[in-house]
This record gives structure tokens, sequence and C-alpha cells, in this order.
């Protein structure tokens, strides 16, 4: 016999014990998962933990050199020393705290990453479920609308949206999601397309199920693990593109901690304070790497076509 209504709402519960158990037997995606909740912990605490503020200059203290001891930067009148740091990760040009800027900067990139995905994935999702639902003219339309925004490419198309709303996180963030609306909607679409022709469906349809009932109980949650696979891999994207363009200045602007403007602050002094670009570059492999590993994991536990035994 099919499938009926009942046991289709049953197997995603079924399906996702099984991936925790897959990525249990995963190392390297446990590891990626491990940093990545530690970056994330990082960017929630970092007002906390950071020992100076990101963005106030201390003129005593410029080119710093990473140090676990402090620095003196004058004498009181009774001459004693008036000490400042440690600066673990040293200081920029404007004596500003490096390790504090990189703290900073974590929530800004996962807040990035976390934002333009949702945007993304939202109106994707949406777009993607009703012309694959619907079919027929609907399915025309918003194809062919889909069509204009894939001829361009995606930072091509993130860029000209920064250059109508101008530069900024809120704006970056925006733009970067605009440009993945067409990724998921053809992700999505093709999805629906194979999984409204399964006999759960059909007996759903016979029953007189409404079609929202049909499509966010039935179909939405059997089509979830594709979109999570996408959704995990464009997370490393969006911080490397948000970082790409903070670097070239239509990002997030100075003197906010962003990654890719302690890149493009520190590239003129690499060879007198190379800590300036090793720190966040560092931050940003680790990282986008984390993002990667645990998104290969979960890949693999989605998607049977890829499963590492």
């Amino acid at each position: 016999m099919g499938e009926t209504p009942g046991s289709a709402s049953r197997r995603p519960r079924t399906e996702w014990r099984r991936i925790r158990r897959e990525l249990t037997k995963n190392k390297s995606a446990l590891a990626g998962l491990i940093v990545l909740l530690g970056f994330v912990a990082v960017g929630i605490l970092a007002p906390i933990i950071a020992p100076f503020s990101p963005i106030v200059m201390n003129t005593e203290v410029p080119f710093t050199p990473p140090s676990l001891e402090s620095v003196v930067v004058g004498r009181t009148a009774e001459g004693k020393e008036l000490r400042m740091g440690p600066f673990i990760m040293g200081t920029d040009q404007y004596g500003r705290d490096v390790f504090s800027r990189v703290l900073h900067g974590t929530r800004v990139s996962l807040q990035v990453a976390i934002i333009c995905n949702a945007i993304g994935l939202f109106f994707g999702t949406t777009l993607g479920l009703i012309s694959g639902y619907s079919g027929g003219r609907v399915d025309f339309v918003i194809q062919r609308l889909i069509d204009m925004l894939y001829a361009f490419p995606s930072v091509l198309l993130a860029l000209a949206v920064i250059a109508i709303l101008g530069p900024g996180l809120y704006n970056v963030m925006f733009a970067i999601g605009f440009s993945w609306i067409p990724i998921y909607t053809r992700l999505v679409r093709g999805c629906v397309f194979s999984t409204k022709q399964n006999v759960y469906v059909e007996a759903a349809r016979c029953v007189g199920a409404r079609t929202s009932r049909i499509v966010t109980r039935h179909i939405l949650p059997n089509i979830t693990s594709s979109i999570i696979i996408l959704g995990s891999v464009n997370m490393g994207t969006a911080i490397l593109t948000a970082a790409a363009l903070s670097f070239i200045g239509l990002g997030v602007q100075r003197p906010n901690p962003e990654w890719g403007v302690m890149l493009n602050e520190g590239r003129a002094f690499m060879v007198q304070a190379p800590w300036l670009t090793i720190f966040p570059g560092l931050a940003i492999a680790l990282t986008v790497l984390s993002v990667n590993m645990f998104g290969d994991g979960l890949r693999s536990a989605l998607d049977p076509r890829v499963r590492i035994d």
C-alpha cells in the first residue's frame, strides 16, 4: 500500500534521528561544529569578554606588537609607571586593540551570514513553493523573473543593489540575500516538482486537504534537507562575500570592526605590522573552514548520493 498523509508526517522525525546519528560518526563535521559554536559564543559574548572598546583610539600605543605583557604609557607625578594592556593581538595604527576588534568582528560576520541566508531562504523558498506547486502561468511568470536575476552573477547583482542603496552593514546583508533568491527559488521549485508526484501528496489531495496544508505539512518537510544543504554551503560564502565587499569599501564602513575592514586597513602596514592582517585573516579562514566542514558532514548525512559509510 502507498503512504498515507500520517505516515508522511512521521517520516521527517525518523529521518532527523538518523541524521543526528550520521553526524555523530563524522569527526570532521563534529570538529567543524565545535569550532563554529565557539565563534558563535564569541560573537554573542564579545561585549563582555573584549578587554577594550573596538573603536576607541589610544594614541599612546599605536603599532604595539602582540604580547602578554602590559605596555608602559607614562608615569605619575610620584614616578609610578602607567601601564595599558596586555594586547595579545597587538594594536593598529590608531592604538585600537586588535583582539577586541576581531571579537566584535565575529559578531558582525556571523550576523551577515545568518541574515543573508534568511533573506534568500525565505523569499526563495516561498517563490519556489508557489512556482513548483502551482505550475502553469504562475510558474512561467515567476521563472522568467528568476531568469532575469540569474542573468547576473551573484556578486555583480549584490554590487548593483549596493550601488542603489549605498554601502553599509544592513545594505550588504540585503544585497547578498537578494542575490541568492534565484538560487533558492530554483532549488525549491525542482524539489517540489518531484515531491508533489508522491503518493502521500496525492492521498492528501484525495481527502480534501487544503493547498496550504499540503505544501506546509507534506511537501516542505520532505524538501527541507535540500534547503539546509544549500544554506550550510552559503554560510561560508556569505562571510567571504561580506568581507570582500567591506575590503573594497562597499560593505561595513570604518571605524566599525569587521574582518574585511580590518584587512583593508592593515594592508598598508603588512611589513611594519603584519599582525593587523594575520589575525582577521585567520578568523575568516577558521570560520569559513568550520562552516564548510560542518556543511560537508551535514550534506553527507542528508544526501544519500554522497553519504560516506
